[in-house]
């Protein structure tokens, strides 16, 4: 087999048809059929079942998927290195980072650049993804380190708790509840509410915090970023309760932001592989990282009280 063939596999395991495989390696639909055809023969395995023209992966692809993605993301990386190399730019160190998309798009990009000052032959690619996918990542060395929310669902990590903060309530801006200097659970009875997606961890702590006190929240959206969540809100399709932190830097947005009670705490750490050596730049940038939401923390503190450190 070669990387081409396996290349072809995981475009259609990720997007669902050949023709689209086709799309993203910028080959041709028969070419990219071709080359299924050539990986199921020689693995000897039927990968695919064939119904009215459309593909329906079999158990064997669904257990080989993480092995061939693990493999094609090594071969890219000697690819990347290679090309690195053909440049002239062997001092060059790539660092892999795993962050949620919120973090991503707002507190990630000032840190990155902050540290690329004294850092300039350190290279970033930035995963984002939710983070159970960051967890995954980390895992099987696609990241050499990522943001996560504490505990981890997977063994296998080492993780450094580096900050943590409690969740706020957000609401378009002048909405009623922003009068108030906190909010309270018994405040959003008949409000519309934003939440994030029941599948994460926060999610599931926030419905046991609701049972616990009898409350049965009215959800009009379920979405899955805290920056989507925010902007809902902004638009006033409803109220919702997120981490500070990351609430923090949507402030653009026409949206209050006021601390919330009970309190729902969210602790965060960065996340190794475990038993696998680090680099110098690795460790570095978990340092700077650390150190720096450390400050952002403290000014969240004196603008929502202690209870936001």
């Amino acid at each position: 087999m070669n990387v081409k063939q396996l290349e072809a596999f995981k475009a259609i395991m990720r997007s669902g048809s050949t023709t689209a495989a086709a799309s993203r390696l910028d080959l041709s639909q028969s070419a990219v059929s071709r080359l299924l055809t050539q990986l199921e023969a020689e693995l000897g395995l039927e990968l695919f079942a064939r119904e009215k023209g459309r593909l329906i992966p079999t158990p064997e692809a669904i257990g080989l998927l993480d092995s061939v993605e693990d493999a094609v993301d090594r071969v890219q990386r000697v690819q990347h290195v290679a090309e690195e190399l053909r440049a002239g730019n062997s001092e060059q160190i790539l660092l892999r980072i795993g962050v949620p998309h919120s973090m991503s798009q707002t507190i990630l990009p000032l840190i990155v650049e902050e540290f690329l000052r004294d850092h300039g032959n350190v290279a970033l690619e930035i995963l984002s993804g939710a983070y159970h996918e960051t967890e995954r990542a980390v895992l099987t060395r696609q990241a050499d380190l990522g943001f996560v929310r504490l505990p981890t669902g997977e063994a296998g990590m080492d993780t450094v708790a580096i900050a943590r903060t409690t969740s706020v309530c957000v609401m378009p801006a002048g909405h009623r509840l922003a009068e108030q200097a906190v909010v309270s659970v018994e405040d959003l009875e008949g409000e519309p509410l934003v939440l994030l997606g029941r599948q994460r961890p926060a999610r599931a702590e926030m419905d046991q915090m609701f049972r616990r006190v009898r409350f049965r929240p009215r959800v009009r959206v379920e979405t899955h970023s805290v920056g989507s969540a925010c902007a809902f809100a902004a638009q006033g399709l409803g109220v919702t309760i997120v981490n500070a932190l990351m609430a923090s830097h949507f402030r653009e947005l026409p949206i209050a932001i006021r601390p919330f009670r009970p309190l729902l705490w969210n602790e965060f750490g960065l996340a190794f592989a475990a038993g696998q050596p680090r680099s110098r730049a690795a460790d570095r940038f978990a340092e700077h990282f650390r150190r720096r939401l450390i400050e952002m923390l403290r000014g969240l503190e004196s603008e929502l009280g202690p209870a936001a450190d």
